[in-house]
């Protein structure tokens, strides 16, 4: 079998080494420079030719930096005759970028997809896409999971006793549902429009909350103005308080000034597809690199990947040991 290694750029290496603990391979090292005109260059420092090699770059702010990290070290794993090249990428930012809403707007999320197939790469791996859709922009075998399972595993043992799972908008109701039979909770969810990219008019809630704890779940939090929108909303709807889950906590501009002391929120939990604010201690922040691991050593093996979820309840904490042994 094919020998594994596994490269990293700038975006992510805490991740990247929490992946490679639980496969247990090394993190191969890579040099990435950057010239006097601003040009970015590449250059992977271990042997790739005829072995799997995988990239893992979460597509995090600042976002083209480390798309373009991705790309060269894509087309660099390429021409060392990699056998097989995967671009691990735990946040696709460009999912967002998904359809044509207005006259003579770009399609993002089809575009970089398109760009990371040109590069060379023969494989996707990512995690919870923010529309389906962008699964099909891809024209290589694309591997998408979930974190419901691991923010699942974060609140069981807890008290849930009265509480409902709030889902901000209709469009993430069938997750905000999967999570909710994981937890044997009920489900409600906001009636949402998207004014700009940072406001949002939420002006019903679908479902009872009156008298509950609420669960949010959302995929991801950019700003934080959908999730404040949604806390007035239930507040008005008779909900005393709220935790907050998502899988991509991106936390940018004043969402940690948003969420970390509102009155309504008991804690928020994230995962770490993307790096966690350094300003936040108190953010609960649950890894999915055990997850990762299994899929790429399944991946690697020739193993189903789609039957981690068989019955939307997979074991998402693998046996102890190397799971890069176990693919052998």
């Amino acid at each position: 079998m094919r020998e594994v290694v596994v490269f990293t750029g700038g975006a992510h290496p805490a991740l990247a080494e929490a992946i490679c603990e639980n496969l247990g391979v090394p993190l191969s090292p890579v040099d990435i420079r950057r010239f006097s005109n601003d040009c970015i260059q590449v250059q992977l420092l271990a042997n790739c030719r005829q072995r799997d090699v995988y990239l893992i770059q979460p597509l995090v702010p600042p976002t083209q930096e480390n798309l373009m990290e991705l790309l060269l070290m894509i087309d660099a794993a390429k021409g060392a005759s990699a056998a097989q090249i995967t671009a691990v990428m735990p946040h696709y930012a460009y999912a967002r970028s998904d359809k044509k809403d207005a006259s003579r707007i770009s399609l993002g999320g089809r575009l970089v997809a398109d760009m990371i197939a040109t590069a060379g790469a023969d494989r996707v791996l990512t995690m919870t896409l923010h529309a389906p859709q962008v699964h099909g922009f891809f024209s290589v075998p694309v591997d998408h999971l979930t974190a419901i399972g691991v923010l699942a595993d974060h609140f069981r043992g807890t008290d849930l006793s009265n509480t409902v799972v709030v889902s901000p908008d209709l469009g993430n109701a069938k997750t905000a549902t999967q999570f909710a039979r994981l937890l044997g909770l009920p489900v409600a969810a906001g009636s949402k429009q998207r004014l700009a990219d940072d406001r949002v008019v939420i002006d019903a809630i679908v479902g009872d909350v009156a008298g509950k704890r609420a669960i949010v779940l959302d995929d991801e939090i950019a700003t934080g103005g959908s999730i404040v929108e949604l806390l007035d909303r239930l507040k008005d709807f008779g909900c005393t308080e709220a935790a907050v889950a998502c899988t991509h906590g991106l936390f940018r501009g004043k969402a940690v000034e948003r969420l970390k002391n509102h009155p309504m929120i008991s804690q928020v939990v994230t995962t770490d597809t993307v790096p966690a604010p350094s300003d936040w201690p108190e953010l609960q922040v649950r890894s999915v690199a055990k997850l990762f691991a299994e899929a790429i050593s399944r991946i690697h093996a020739g193993e189903s990947v789609s039957s981690l979820f068989d019955g939307v309840d997979p074991t998402h904490a693998p046996p102890q040991g190397s799971l890069f042994d176990a693919a052998h």
